[in-house]
Order: structure tokens, then sequence, then C-alpha cells
């Protein structure tokens, strides 16, 4: 097997993690985010995965590291890892040397609270470190109060807010050593 390809079981089925691959659906992931994040939407929060295109969803796929989780061909989750390209962002934490960050997480919602949102830190947090980073951050809503206790579960720390120009609140900037 693969370092690139993970496997586990859930609910007797086998789940695999793997990299993106351009032969991928990007309406479907695009579909994907914007079920994941539903909840977040109805909360009042307008992250840029509520309503991004599928343009703005392949850019974001290309800029980073990226994989998806499947149940046999049905993409269910996603995850970004951005490493070495922190130039573009308007956050100090994510400018320093040796932080990378992800974004684009999500999980479909009739597979949320199975453990694959788990998995898929485990495998960006892995190649992260892999790929030398001190530090792995997020961002997120600072009212989106069970994510950052999700994160905070992981280890993960308060370091900064900041205000991006895509959403509707102010973001929570957390990282956590590797």
């Amino acid at each position: 097997m693969s370092k690139e390809i993970f496997k586990f079981r859930c609910d007797g089925k086998e789940i695999i993690i793997r990299p993106h691959k351009p032969t991928d659906s990007i309406s479907e992931i695009t579909e994907l985010l914007h079920k994941s994040y539903k909840q977040l939407a109805d909360m009042g929060f307008r992250y840029l995965a509520t309503h991004q295109d599928d343009n703005e969803t392949e850019k974001r796929l290309k800029k980073g590291i990226s994989y998806l989780a499947l149940d046999e061909e049905k993409i269910i989750s996603t995850v970004s890892l951005y490493h070495n390209n922190s130039e573009s962002y308007n956050c100090n934490w994510y400018q320093k040397k040796n932080v990378a960050h992800f974004g684009q997480f999500g999980v479909l919602p009739e597979y949320q609270k199975k453990g694959i949102g788990n998995y898929m830190m485990d495998v960006v947090e892995a190649k992260a470190k892999e790929l030398g980073e001190t530090e792995l951050a997020l961002d997120t809503a600072e009212g989106a109060e069970h994510l950052i206790y999700f994160y905070k579960r992981r280890g993960y720390r308060f370091i900064e807010y900041v205000n991006w120009d895509v959403t509707n609140y102010r973001s929570v900037i957390m990282s956590k050593k590797l």
C-alpha cells in the first residue's frame, strides 16, 4: 500500500483516503463542501465553502496538497494542506516559516461523527510534519464553538484573530505544534 493511501473501517465499510486526482469530479467536491458547511451557513456564517463555485473549488484544490476520503467511489470528505505558499494570505501566523495550514475541510453530514474528520486530520498533520513543518494551523469562525472545541481536543491552541474579505465573521487562527 502506498504511503499516500490510507484505509480504515467505518460502519463496516472500508474508507480510503488518498490524494486528489485531476480526474476527480470538481462538481462532486463542491457539492460535498456546500452540504458539509450547510449547518454553519444556517448559523449565519458565510464561509467561502458555503457558496463557492467549481472554479474556486478547483483553484483551492490545486493550490494545496489535497486529500479525499471515499466510500467506494463516493467522495465523502476533503481537506487541503497549504504549504510554502503563505505569501498570498493576510495573516501573520500563516506567513511564518515552518507553519503550514489547512482548509477546505469538509465531511458529508451523513458521515460526520464517525471519526472520518479525525482520520483526515491525522493524514494532514502527518503530511505537514513529513514536509518539515513545525506547526499546522487553521482558521474558523469565532462563533463556531463546536469546531473550536473539536480542534482544541486535537491539541490546537488560539493564536490570533483575522478578518478575511470573503467571510462575514471574525476568524480564529488556531495552531498545533507537530
